[in-house]
C-alpha cells in the first residue's frame, strides 16, 4: 500500500511539472481525486485491510490526499496566473505611440444630391412628403390615368405584390395622396425609391430613386413649370446650365415634356471637337435628365380638385441620372454594390 501511494505520488510530482496551462491541472485533478481518479480507488481499498494496518494506512492516504490536493491547487493558481500575465502583455500598448484614426462614414453620394434637393425645395416654400413603397394599383395607376392597356401595368415591367398591391414604379402615388387628404394651393416633392422590373446592366437596374414634385393653385401655367426647371438645374449644375424642353406624352401630364440639360461633360460643345468625342451626349451638347408637364386635368379631377378652378405642373427628377451626371459616373449598379473603396470618393 504504502509502494503504491509513493508511486502515486511521484506520478502526480511529474504531471505537474509536465502541466503548461490550467485546464491540464484540471484534468490530473479529475483524473487523480475524481469519483473514479486513482487516488479516490486507492484509498476505498484501506477499509479492506487487516485491522491492524488499518489505522496507519489510513493516516497515510490521507496525507497523501491532503498533499495531491494542495499541490494541484498550487500549480493551478501558479498556471492561471501566468495566463493572465502572457495575456496581460500581448494586449500591452505603448501610449507613447500616435493614436490611429477610426474610418468615419460618409453619406452615400445618392443621398447627398437628395439632402441638396431637399433644402432647395424647402427654401422655396415645399413640403417634403413620404408615402409607401408597396402601393395600392389604384394610387399607382389607376389615379394617375394610366388605363389597365397601359405598357407599364404589364408584369414584365412591374413588380406585383397581388393583383391589388405593386412596389411602387414612381413616387407620383404620393402626389396623389397628397392631393387627396389637402386642398390647394399645394407645393410639396416626393423623394424617394422606385421599382421596375429592368434587368440590370450598365444603364438600369431594379431598384432607382426620385424626387417628384407638384404645384398645385390657381393660374399655374406651363411657363411656371419651365421657371422652376431652371431654377433646380442652375442650382445643381451651375449658373451657365441651360435647359431644353421637347414634347412628350405621359398619362398623367397634359402637355408633356422631357426636359434636356446642357451636356455636363463637354459643356455643350462649346468646343466643337470636344462635343463630337463627347460618350456622354455622342456630340449632341444636350443629356436627358427627367420628364414634366402640367397635371392632367383627370388626375386632378379623380383626386377631388376641380380642374376648372386649379391647375398644376409636376416633374420628376431621376436622383441616379443626376448624382452621376454631377460625379461623371456611367454605371448606376456602382450605387448598389456596397463597395467602400468607391463610396469613400464622395465627400458626405
Amino acid at each position: 500500500m504504502i509502494e503504491k501511494l509513493n508511486q502515486l505520488r511521484e506520478k502526480i510530482e511529474d504531471a505537474l511539472a509536465a502541466a503548461k496551462i490550467p485546464s491540464a491541472v484540471e484534468d490530473l485533478r479529475v483524473k487523480m481525486l475524481g469519483r473514479k481518479g486513482e487516488m479516490t480507488l486507492l484509498l476505498k481499498t484501506v477499509g479492506s485491510l487487516p485491522a491492524e494496518e488499518r489505522k496507519e494506512m489510513g493516516k497515510k492516504a490521507n496525507e497523501v490526499r491532503d498533499w495531491v490536493t494542495e499541490k494541484i491547487e498550487e500549480a493551478r493558481v501558479r498556471l492561471e496566473a501566468e495566463a493572465q500575465n502572457a495575456a496581460l502583455k500581448s494586449e500591452a500598448m505603448d501610449i507613447t505611440l500616435p493614436g490611429k484614426r477610426r474610418a468615419q462614414g460618409r453619406l452615400h453620394p445618392v443621398s447627398v444630391t437628395f439632402s441638396r434637393l431637399e433644402d432647395l425645395f424647402v427654401s422655396l416654400g415645399f413640403d417634403i412628403v413620404d408615402g409607401p413603397h408597396i402601393e395600392t394599383v389604384y394610387h399607382n395607376f389607376d389615379a394617375l390615368n394610366s388605363p389597365p392597356t397601359h405598357p407599364n401595368r404589364d408584369e414584365s415591367d412591374t413588380f406585383y405584390v397581388n393583383e391589388n398591391l405593386v412596389l411602387r414604379t414612381h413616387t407620383s402615388p404620393v402626389q396623389v395622396r397628397t392631393m387627396e387628404s389637402r386642398k390647394p394651393p399645394i407645393r410639396i416633392v416626393a423623394p424617394g425609391q422606385t421599382f421596375r422590373r429592368d434587368e440590370i446592366d450598365a444603364t438600369h437596374t431594379p431598384a432607382f430613386h426620385q424626387m417628384e414634385g407638384l404645384v398645385v393653385d390657381k393660374n399655374i401655367t406651363f411657363g411656371d413649370l419651365k421657371g422652376m426647371l431652371e431654377i433646380i438645374v442652375r442650382y445643381v449644375f451651375g449658373e451657365e446650365a441651360k435647359i431644353r424642353l421637347r414634347p412628350s406624352h405621359f398619362p398623367f401630364t397634359e402637355p408633356s415634356a422631357e426636359v434636356d440639360i446642357t451636356c455636363y461633360s463637354c459643356k455643350n460643345g462649346l468646343s466643337k471637337s470636344s462635343a463630337l468625342d463627347c460618350r456622354v451626349c455622342k456630340g449632341s451638347g444636350w443629356v436627358e435628365l427627367w420628364g414634366c408637364g402640367m397635371v392632367h386635368p383627370k388626375v386632378l379631377e379623380m383626386s377631388g380638385i376641380n380642374p376648372r378652378e386649379y391647375s398644376g405642373y409636376a416633374f420628376g427628377l431621376g436622383i441616379d441620372r443626376i448624382t452621376s451626371a454631377l460625379h461623371g459616373l456611367a454605371d448606376p449598379r456602382l450605387y448598389f454594390e456596397n463597395d467602400v473603396q468607391f463610396l469613400s470618393q464622395f465627400v458626405g
